[in-house]
């Protein structure tokens, strides 16, 4: 099946997208302001050892100073392999000691970056693990007999003196024994050129940084099923074309400098698919729906019939439409990068049949997302259970922030519950204070009702405390907000 890798590029983010069948399958986002340190390695400087957390904070050149926990120590990792009890971390680190490590998490809020020791560098086949001495095969590569096979060949082709380890990733199962050569002397290059900057810089140092959106979608979403690669941007294609001749240069061909007046993503419609993918509803053809809703613990997905009348009986427009939704649902779960617990209630079925297509349909779907999935089937309740790796924010967490109108809790209080509770906060007011009148300050909504529909109960309430009751509009105010102002 024919792919397309659509790439936006602005001054301030690059946008990818990965089109299939005619419509976007996968969004990513980049910005420049944004940028993540996930998999940057520095030279960093220890500033303080935390024995009772088991912890050090490490200067990296940030803001704030990164840390670094027992349990990401190599040297710890390797005692815990052996059944060795791990040492203390004023054991093994010390403050003023230079230490080469790797960012595994983001600086978020208050918190400085997550660290590890325990250096990886990725390739388009390989991941290099310069100071591991074992071969690791991708989980996704489930066949036994390919993962054997592919353990052996990357074996043979390592260099006798090799002191480091690889992990397989996916992309080499169809890869020719040059290009997983050409990955492992990549690799090497790069580890030889960042111990050699060990040696030239003082800490805190960048010393590798990993690479940017554009070329990570060169290393690791090109597949021989690609058929173009388009970047609107003549200096970032002019780029990619430098890097792809050295790195991956079987791809070259694919990458094509968009000239075309209409913008790139208005020619797939992906900005449509973006403002959608934001939505809580997913509109089938058929005239069913999807309800998508995201919280902290799971996501779940609910599956309705809507408008869908047809079908020769009642049981078959309810097949039709969960077979729909089912590859309706793993779309979604690639568009909007959804990933941790995802619970799936489909349409009931009574049909044992009808639930093991839909589960076979869902399945088929969710084999050509590169992000590991795990598929539990039907539970005793109805529901679809199913797990998809978290690789990186969601696009709602990347392109959104919570409502500040209804503080994330997606609703609010209608205006009559508004009133009344206005109306008690003046009486409880008037039973602590006596000022001359009381002056309320809402939204345009809230003051219409209480002078139409509510007006009988706040005329009645400043008949009993014996008080004005003045209204005034403030149109910067939501529906929820208003002032009880003592005058």
């Amino acid at each position: 099946m024919s792919e397309q890798i659509l790439i936006n590029v602005t001054p301030f983010e690059t946008r990818v997208a990965l089109i299939e069948l005619g419509a976007a399958q996968e969004i990513h986002i980049e910005r420049t302001s944004q940028r993540g340190k996930v998999g940057n390695i520095y030279l960093g400087k220890v500033v303080r050892v935390l024995p009772g957390m088991q912890s050090a904070f490490i200067d990296i050149g940030l803001d704030k100073a990164a840390f670094i926990h027992i349990a990401d120590l190599r040297e710890n990792r390797s005692l815990r392999n052996t059944g060795i009890a791990y040492t203390q971390i004023e054991k093994l680190l010390f403050e003023g000691q230079s230490l080469l490590v790797q960012v595994i998490k983001d600086p978020l809020g208050t918190k400085g970056a997550r660290l590890s020791n325990q250096i990886s560098i990725a390739g388009r086949m390989l991941v290099y693990l310069p100071h591991e001495q074992h071969i690791g095969i991708s989980q996704k590569i489930e066949s036994e007999e390919e993962r054997n096979r592919l353990k052996e060949r990357v074996i043979a082709l390592m260099d006798p003196n090799e002191k480091g380890g690889f992990i397989v990733r996916t992309q080499a199962e169809g890869a020719t024994d040059e290009e997983i050569k050409k990955d492992q002397e990549y690799l090497n290059l790069r580890w030889s050129m960042i111990k050699e900057a060990v040696q030239k810089q003082s800490a805190p140092a960048l010393l590798y940084e990993d690479l940017t959106l554009a070329q990570r979608v060169l290393r690791d979403m090109v597949t021989p099923e690609t058929r173009s690669i388009e970047i609107d941007s003549r200096s970032t294609t002019q780029t990619l074309l430098e890097w792809a001749s050295i790195y991956t240069p079987s791809i070259i061909g694919k990458i094509k400098h968009y000239a075309g007046e209409r913008p790139l993503f208005e020619t797939a419609y992906v900005d449509e698919e973006i403002n959608n993918a934001l939505s809580r509803r997913v509109n089938l053809k058929s005239g069913g729906y999807l309800i998508i809703d995201q919280t902290e613990a799971l996501t779940s997905i609910d599956v309705n019939t809507g408008g869908f009348i047809g079908g020769r009986n009642f049981n078959d427009t309810i097949f039709k439409t969960n077979l729909e939704a089912a590859v309706a649902i793993a779309r979604q779960l690639r568009l909007r990068n959804l990933g941790g617990i995802i619970i799936i209630d489909f349409i009931d079925m009574d049909n044992k049949e009808h639930q093991d297509a839909i589960l076979a349909e869902l399945q088929k779907a969710l084999d050509k997302d590169r992000t590991k999935t795990t598929l539990n089937g039907f539970s005793q309740l109805g529901l679809v259970e199913m797990t998809r790796k978290r690789t990186r924010d969601s696009l709602a967490h990347q392109l959104c922030e919570p409502c500040p109108t209804c503080q994330a809790k997606g609703s609010v209080q209608t205006p009559r519950t508004v009133c009344y509770n206005i109306l008690r906060e003046i009486l409880r007011e008037a039973k602590q204070f006596n000022p001359k009148e009381f002056r309320l300050i809402a939204s345009q909504s809230i003051i219409d009702l209480f002078l139409e529909e509510e007006s009988h109960y706040l005329a009645t309430l400043g008949d009993f405390i014996g008080k004005p009751i003045t209204l005034e509009v403030d149109n910067t105010y939501t529906q929820e907000m208003y002032d009880i102002v003592l005058m």
